[in-house]
């Protein structure tokens, strides 16, 4: 069975979506359970299942943001659904609205374009600081900010860039250019940002987020910059810590960047080739429907970790096909598909 082919149907059958059609942010092995529904991951499972033709699943997915999770009284997307209201995140948001309008394209259906607009007029409304900064977290249903903390995911960074892709995809083009010069600002001091270099392992996806933005304008020349040191930092050091720690999903973003950006700084096959073997390496086959086909969050020490990942799944999946395409001569990765 064929990588993409064996994601998808772990995406259908697993219960990693669950009946409310909301999608867990992973599944304990050890514990046997998932964790809670997060409107995140259901996004980027939109965007999967958008991509890969399941169309069923992905509705289902769909109607869980625009129905269940979506606050109309307050506009605005919480990061679970629960009770009292959780914060909401600007990179949430952003994967959220890009999952929407991925099932858009395939189904044609106000609806989901009309609710990714909204998401968006929310993030420009909602998340900019006075300073010209976006605010990470805002609390519900006040939309005041969260105080900055020294977590890559508790501050303004570069990495919201590709949620802030979702204002260039509605043709909010100078939001999106507003970030985009931030990002460019303030990318050199992101890496590696720890002394902890399983820290910086989980950085490095972070900053690989960066990347995957970065790949819309790549014919420009500060981005075409950006991305040639951006890949080269980003690879030395998924080799120099992946022996100790690996998260497969690094592995197929970075694989994912090096196609996205072939056309313009060129192709290094053998990396290329060591990203997509490590990527593979992540996928489980056999066992129950939780593993058979999924793909597994990483490995500490060689041996994998007990955590089945949609996240991992979407961008190894996709990465993987694409590989595929590129060495058939059929490669035709957008940045509007970048899962």
């Amino acid at each position: 069975m064929q990588v993409t082919e064996a994601a998808v149907q772990w995406f259908e059958r697993s219960g990693i979506q669950e009946a409310s059609g909301g999608v867990a942010r992973y599944h304990l092995l050890a514990e046997g359970r998932n964790l809670p529904v997060s409107t995140e991951i259901t996004g980027y499972a939109l965007s999967a299942l958008s991509w890969a033709g399941s169309l069923e699943a992905a509705r289902r997915a769909a109607d869980y943001l625009v129905d269940v999770a979506w606050q109309p009284s307050i506009a605005a997307m919480p990061f679970e659904v629960a009770d009292p209201m959780p914060p909401s995140y600007f990179f949430d948001c952003g994967i959220i609205a890009r999952g929407l309008l991925a099932f858009h394209r395939r189904t044609r259906e106000a609806k989901y374009f009309n609710a990714a607009r909204e998401i968006g007029l929310a993030m420009n409304r909602d998340f900019w600081s006075p300073t010209g900064e976006i605010h990470p977290i805002l609390s519900l249903p006040s939309k005041e900010a969260w105080p900055y903390e020294k977590r890559w995911s508790r501050e303004p960074g570069c990495f919201q860039l590709k949620s802030a892709l979702a204002w260039s995809d509605l043709g909010f083009d100078e939001w999106y250019e507003r970030a985009l010069a931030f990002a460019l600002r303030t990318h050199d001091s992101f890496l590696p940002g720890d002394p902890d270099p399983l820290r910086v392992m989980d950085r490095l996806h972070a900053y690989s987020y960066f990347l995957e933005a970065l790949c819309k304008h790549r014919t420009r020349p500060d981005c075409e910059a950006a991305l040639r040191s951006g890949i080269l930092k980003v690879a030395h050091l998924l080799r120099e810590i992946g022996p100790k720690f690996e998260r497969s999903d690094v592995c197929g973003q970075l694989l994912r960047v090096r196609l996205m950006a072939a056309d313009v700084i060129g192709l290094d096959v053998t990396s290329a080739e060591y990203e997509a073997a490590h990527c593979a390496s992540h996928q489980r086959f056999g066992g129950p429907a939780i593993e058979d086909g999924g793909f597994g969050f990483g490995t500490r020490e060689g041996a994998a970790l007990p955590y089945m990942n949609p996240v991992s799944t979407a961008f190894c999946m996709q990465a993987c096909a694409w590989w595929s395409d590129w060495r058939n001569g059929v490669f035709r990765g957008a940045t509007a598909e970048l899962i």
